[in-house]
């Protein structure tokens, strides 16, 4: 029995030693590693980047496929300090909710997709008007009507032209990868700050749903900030009233001048796009989003083929980069416009061109998704009936 003993203690003191070594490796190990990525769907890595970047206050209602969002921040926004989640109990509900967290100057947010974006355009013409601060998440979906549940990029008009009544414009980023998402989030806060003015995330169902590596490169505050030019009583000051509505014409005219006095401004500094391959192209493709990594795959393929086709991506939709387009055309003459909608952002590349390059389209609407290789087929045969070989 003894023995037995013996040697049952033996292995548990090796046992202990084991562990022990393992934890320690591990604990080194760790100290050393720089490898800082999660890997997240899209809609999750929006709401931590949002978070991160001093989100306040998030109102939202449920819609596919973007429910991951608010489901995330239902989790993590709630427990943090001074911040609010909330659920609304509509769409129209959630974008006058971020209407008022703007006005007392706290970071707002909303998000939904394609047919709920469309019941908050009235109120984001009213954030434009009184020029107020938020962000506006839209994962598209296949439409018109109540549509699909699918990916889509038929929102393009919606979010590039305004959408809501009046003379007015959003900032529009269109981000083509969950690492995107997460960085174009924060960027989206600062420059609706920046700007005084609503901007618009425009993704779609693929991009929500989809899980990337995704590194976060701010630490969320310990308290989120509130805007100097918050409406936080009046005591010392003059009252100041926030309104949209006036009865002088020319009052409104000067709100409007105003208004796209900043909008020239904002063209000017901060219109971003991603070039891939264009330097020698014959052929570039034009796309945004997921149509545009579909693209970049199927570029690929053909570069093996030795045909010289690159790809022009735009990442602000308004402003969209007119001057690079052309720029480009000094030297390509032929392009390709790749969009999963019927043509839209098309319109945008043929006012940037005036005429100086040959424009093609290829769509596929309603939420079908095509492979690389099919949009490969499309820019090869283009190709080869332009002679560009």
């Amino acid at each position: 029995m003894q023995p037995v003993i013996h040697l049952l203690c033996l292995r548990m003191t090796v046992g202990v030693r084991v562990v022990r070594s393992v934890r320690s490796f591990a604990l080194k190990w760790r100290s050393r590693c720089t490898v800082t990525k999660v890997l997240m769907d899209g809609n999750s890595a929006i709401a931590e980047a949002a978070i991160r970047a001093g989100l306040r206050c998030y109102f939202g209602y449920p819609i596919t496929p973007q429910n991951e969002l608010t489901e995330y921040m239902a989790a993590h926004l709630s427990r943090r300090k001074g911040c609010a989640f909330v659920q609304a109990e509509s769409e129209v509900a959630a974008i006058n909710m971020v209407y008022g967290a703007s006005l007392v100057g706290a970071r707002a947010m909303t998000s939904s997709s394609s047919p709920g974006i469309s019941l908050k355009q009235e109120g984001i013409s009213y954030l434009a008007a009184c020029e107020l601060p938020a962000v506006i998440v839209n994962m598209q979906r296949g439409g018109p009507g109540l549509g699909s549940i699918a990916a889509s990029q038929a929102d393009y008009f919606q979010a590039t032209r305004g959408g809501g009544h009046g003379d007015y414009r959003t900032i529009v980023l269109g981000p083509s990868s969950v690492q995107e998402l997460a960085d174009i989030t924060m960027r989206a806060f600062d420059l609706a700050d920046k700007y005084k003015i609503p901007v618009v995330i425009l993704g779609d169902g693929v991009l929500g749903q989809m899980k990337e590596p995704v590194e976060f490169k701010r630490e969320a505050p310990e308290e989120p900030p509130i805007r100097e030019d918050a409406l936080r009583g009046a005591r010392g000051r003059p009252s100041k009233i926030v309104k949209t509505f006036t009865s002088n014409p020319s009052e409104l005219e000067e709100i409007n001048w105003s208004l796209f006095r900043r909008y020239a401004l904002i063209k000017k500094n901060e219109t971003t796009y991603d070039k891939f391959m264009t330097d020698d192209a014959r052929l570039v493709v034009v796309a945004y989003g997921i149509a545009a990594r579909i693209a970049r795959g199927a570029i690929k393929t053909l570069r093996a083929e030795g045909l010289k086709v690159g790809l022009f991506r735009p990442i602000t939709l308004w402003p969209f980069p007119d001057e690079q387009i052309r720029e480009i055309s000094k030297l390509v003459k032929h392009f390709l416009v790749f969009e999963l909608n019927m043509g839209q952002m098309i319109e945008d590349v043929q006012m940037a061109l005036a005429g100086q390059g040959e424009v093609a389209f290829y769509g596929r609407p309603g939420g079908v998704i095509p492979t690389p290789n099919e949009v490969g087929r499309v820019m090869s045969r283009l190709y080869y009936q332009k002679g560009l070989k």
